[in-house]
């Protein structure tokens, strides 16, 4: 009888373990269709993975506080509030409204796309990575801030994978795609497994990102001009040999 019952009881002691770990894994990540799911989401330390299940518009500037992908699966956060203490609905007032900050965490971001705030992004002292297609269209004052807020001693670090690519149709010289603030140092940009650090005041346009990746996937550019001086030199002695030669039979 005691046997019976301890297997009993280690059956249902299996089940509840099991069950716990399914409740667990179904939970790491959640699809999300509003501004209050989303904050939910962030809110929940047990979700590894937001996915954006469509559009979402947003009355406050979202703030991720925790490491966390977010999958925007081609979809856009977008942001409809206002700016300033005036209230005004334009964009080019400042207001410190970001569509997405950073802070002091490592997160992925994928396939988004980030519009309607001063900023698309502020990467205040984290880490952030692209993957896929990211867009900043659309906003006031430029595409992505690499900066240090009060109280943040860590260094801003951007990190742009292979697949990733960078969208702003809206790029200006007064709206860069990255900056960094006058009041931050220490900001990195790391792509290829090699960083490049920017300078306090700094601003990126889509080219000189570009040109920076341009840099590490062709690093054969520089090796390719090295050989071509080399066989033009070659060329240049033996045309010189050449030409000596028919000189002397003359």
């Amino acid at each position: 009888m005691k046997k019976k019952f301890s297997k009993f009881l280690l059956l249902i002691i299996l089940t509840i373990a099991m069950t716990t770990s399914l409740n667990v894994k179904a939970a790491t990540s959640k699809t999300v269709n509003s501004e209050a799911e989303l904050k939910e989401a962030l809110n929940d330390s047990n979700i590894r993975a937001i996915i954006l299940g469509s559009d979402i518009e947003t009355t406050e500037k979202i703030n991720i506080m925790r490491d966390v992908t977010i999958d925007g699966n081609n979809k856009t956060i977008k942001y409809v509030g206002t700016f300033g203490s005036s209230g005004s609905k334009d964009n080019t007032v400042w207001g410190g409204i970001y569509v997405l900050q950073v802070y002091k965490s490592n997160v992925t971001l994928k396939n988004i796309k980030l519009t309607g705030g001063n900023a698309g992004l502020l990467i205040n002292g984290g880490h952030v990575t692209f993957d896929g297609r990211i867009d900043v269209s659309g906003n006031g004052f430029g595409g992505i801030e690499l900066g240090k807020g009060s109280g943040v001693s860590s260094s801003p670090t951007l990190t742009i994978n292979d697949n990733a690519e960078i969208i702003n149709t809206t790029e200006s010289p007064d709206k860069p795609t990255i900056w960094v603030p006058s009041d931050t140092t220490g900001a990195v940009i790391e792509i290829g497994n090699t960083e490049f650090p920017l300078n306090s005041g700094e601003e990126l346009s889509l080219d000189e990102i570009n040109a920076l990746e341009e840099s590490i996937e062709n690093p054969e550019t520089s090796d390719s001009l090295l050989l071509n001086i080399f066989f033009l030199s070659i060329f240049v002695i033996l045309s010189s040999y050449a030409f000596k030669k028919i000189l002397n039979k003359e």
